[in-house]
């Protein structure tokens, strides 16, 4: 593993060795070809190379001091069994920047040990990848109704779905609801073909990729055909009680207020509530002004027993782009 040096950003030049007791783990740390030290290296503007089981970082001070932290990070999550990939690392690096780092990234114990919160479904096992999303998936076990407000690719419908899923498999609730508005978003789609769920399944399509990563296909498809998860839009709530159910809607910026009244009514015994959306970012005539989920969050914050958890661009854990791409337009707003 041999490559030009990468010049240091700031700062004094300084080289850091690390030694990792685990040396048949390196591979699945540094990826194919290289790929995971590579943008290492792009990202935080240093050098790494590795002989056996040393690993030399080199570059400014900040930058290898931020490197180790972040490498000794992902071999921890390698040790856990997890999947090293280029969102992974952005998100690690992220949160390596953070002052509450300590217990949240690494646990305060033997290296390896699992983070303070996590969500287990069948397919996998999801760890915060911000420190937003720590907070937000606190919220998830601990709060009756919580609303997750910010940009696209923060994971908020994700988690919500990836602790349902948990708490259906537990046995913690009976059934597992998630709704979304059938709201065009900018298009006039007009009449479309086939019975009623052939008409919603497109607006819906986000929720069944969610699932789908969380389950077998066969436990989802044998879970909706019992009635165990139910997935229909926002209109076919009213007049329902929704007790033993994790309930989500999704795309929440594009309700009514009437809607949003509606569906928070739905409220049962022993259920939890999530709701998803980016206030910004509206389809309806009348704007932000016009959603049901701007006017709930000015009505409903600070009642006992709800939370409301507000996403960042920092926190979009989808391609790197994504947070540029986020950021552009909410600066062209501003």
């Amino acid at each position: 593993m041999s490559r030009k040096p990468v010049p240091a950003q700031q700062g004094q030049r300084a080289r850091v060795e690390v030694n990792f007791d685990r040396p048949q783990l390196l591979p699945q740390l540094f990826g194919e070809y290289d790929s995971n030290i590579l943008a290492l290296e792009e990202r935080l503007g240093v050098y790494i190379h590795a002989r056996g089981q040393r690993v030399v970082i080199e570059g400014s001070a900040e930058a290898v001091a931020h490197a180790r932290e972040v490498l000794i990070e992902l071999h921890s999550r390698v040790i856990r069994g997890e999947a090293i990939d280029t969102g992974l690392i952005d998100a690690v690096i992220a949160m390596a920047t953070e002052p509450l780092l300590t217990g949240i990234v690494r646990a305060e114990n033997d290296e390896g040990a699992a983070p303070p919160i996590m969500i287990r479904t069948r397919n996998k096992t999801i760890v915060p990848r911000s420190l937003t999303q720590t907070t937000y998936m606190r919220a998830l076990i601990s709060n009756d109704i919580i609303f997750a407000l910010g940009p696209a690719g923060t994971g908020k419908t994700y988690l919500a779905v990836a602790q349902a899923v948990a708490q259906l498999i537990t046995g913690s609730v009976k059934r597992l609801i998630l709704s979304r508005p059938a709201v065009e978003a900018g298009e006039r789609l007009g009449f479309l073909p086939g019975d009623m769920k052939d008409k919603v399944d497109p607006y819906l399509r986000p929720l069944y990729d969610a699932l789908y990563d969380c389950l077998p296909a066969e436990q989802v498809e044998r879970r909706i055909a019992s009635g165990e998860i139910e997935i229909a839009p926002i209109a076919f709530m009213r007049g329902r009680t929704l007790a033993d159910a994790f309930v989500i809607l999704d795309e929440a910026q594009n309700t009514t207020p009437m809607q949003m009244k509606m569906f928070l009514t739905r409220f049962g015994q022993n259920s939890r509530m999530v709701v998803c959306g980016d206030p910004k970012q509206t389809d309806l005539p009348g704007g932000p002004s016009a959603s049901g989920l701007n006017d709930a969050v000015n009505k409903l914050e600070g009642i006992d027993g709800m939370a409301f958890v507000r996403f960042g661009i920092g926190d979009v854990v989808r391609h790197p782009i994504v947070g540029r791409i986020v950021d552009a337009y909410e600066n062209e707003h501003a």
